[in-house]
């Protein structure tokens, strides 16, 4: 038998990190990222010839009452209800909330499992077994699966479940439970959702797994996003195979500059590494943040974030990428400094120890805030309520500040 696992489709979540590419096609693209995966989901449940699809939850994105996400939902559930090929769904922690789930009539392939208590619904005609139970509210903080039937023996067995899973402390904690508890169950595959990132979580001849969301919705969401093809018959492990859905890609690309000897090399260094990404991901569009590390002889020469910035988005584009970001936090060696090395420790501490304490930040930034901050605002130069911003200002005065040091007693230490 051949199942699809996907979740967390998140349709029509507003991806975040659009404002810095403004009105271009790319941003045009994200903004319909979400319903594109959908759509690649669909296609390759019906290219696999799949038995089913599993749907582990989150299929929209909180309190939506806009109509034209669940329509665009029941249109692509109903291409697979031609084809014959049933689904099965549960409520995850963002669906409980949505107006939307209450109300969508679902074409007839598509079973919804109750909110209330586990359910199975048994396909015999396919020797299939699902059990599960969505979210009725959208903190669900006990665990659900001590209550979860037992297998049925001679079918093929899947659980699905939306969880933290216990001791993934990046994610809000919900209907949380240990791996053991999983397994216990016995079923061939527990298909699981919540994470955004393909894990498993049990392996051995009862396999759990994540299968990720479909599409990266932001910065912290990179590389390839999809589902997972689940090969399995009744009493044996299940084999799982990655399906890569995604319609465009985040990635963080880090250059080490240490060996290089001046700007030239460190954007060479840049274009390569970009490139690299890019072809990985093609045909996809790619937004990449750059961040910049070391020591390096190049540091001063690279202390002018908008020409860094506009000599990075240019070889970008020639790679076939948009960047949303650049953190520069090159430094030049130790022995290039001309000053008291106790100085520019002390300088270096102090911008780190500043970029660490976001309250600090704010603190200082609190009176120009309240004097030009509006201004500031409406005049499209700087938002003073933006930690992230301020951070990135106060990494760049510390490089500004030691590229002087290091030119300190040279020819120019006058000026």
């Amino acid at each position: 038998m051949r199942l699809v696992h996907a979740a967390d489709l998140h349709l029509d979540s507003p991806l975040l990190g659009l404002a810095r590419l403004g009105d271009s096609d790319l941003a045009d693209t994200l903004r319909a990222a979400t319903r594109r995966a959908c759509e690649n989901l669909v296609d390759e449940v019906i290219a696999q010839e799949a038995d089913a699809l599993l749907l582990a939850g989150d299929v929209y994105d909180g309190n939506w009452r806009d109509y034209a996400t669940g329509a665009f939902f029941v249109r692509q559930l109903s291409r697979l209800h031609d084809e014959g090929v049933p689904v099965f769904l549960i409520n995850g922690n963002h669906d409980a909330e949505s107006e939307i789930t209450r109300s969508l009539r679902l074409p007839p392939n598509t079973h919804r499992l109750s909110v209330d208590e586990p359910e199975t619904v048994v396909l015999d005609d396919l020797g299939l077994a699902v059990h599960g139970q969505g979210f009725a509210r959208r903190a669900v903080l006990e665990n659900l699966v001590p209550a979860y039937p037992d297998r049925i023996r001679g079918l093929v067995n899947a659980g699905m479940l939306h969880t933290s899973v216990q001791g993934d402390l990046r994610h809000d904690t919900y209907a949380p439970c240990r791996p053991e508890d999983l397994s216990g169950c016995g079923y061939e595959y527990f298909a699981l959702g919540h994470i955004h990132e393909q894990k498993i979580v049990c392996d051995g001849p009862h396999v759990a797994a994540f299968s990720g969301n479909l599409q990266g919705r932001h910065p912290k969401e990179t590389g390839a996003k999809g589902a997972l093809v689940v090969d399995v018959e009744p009493g044996e492990a299940a084999r799982l195979s990655p399906l890569t859905l995604d319609v465009a890609r985040w990635e963080l690309v880090e250059v080490a500059t240490d060996d290089c000897r001046d700007a030239d090399e460190v954007l060479d260094a840049v274009e390569v590494a970009v490139r690299e990404r890019c072809v990985q991901a093609a045909p996809r569009a790619v937004v990449v943040q750059v961040t910049l590390t070391g020591a390096t002889a190049a540091a001063p020469g690279l202390v002018e974030a908008e020409w860094l910035r506009s000599e990075i988005e240019l070889l970008a584009a020639k790679a076939g990428a948009v960047v949303e970001k650049i953190r520069n936090r090159t430094r030049p060696p130790a022995d290039a400094l001309r000053v008291d090395p106790e100085l520019t420790g002390a300088v270096a501490a102090a911008a780190s120890g500043l970029v660490g304490d976001p309250d600090r930040v704010r603190e200082l930034a609190a009176p120009l805030e309240r004097e030009i901050g509006r201004r500031l605002r409406e005049a499209g130069l700087l938002d003073l309520r933006d930690t992230d911003r301020l951070e990135s200002l106060a990494r760049q005065a510390e490089q500004q500040l030691l590229a002087q040091l290091a030119g300190a007693g040279g020819e120019d230490a006058a000026c």
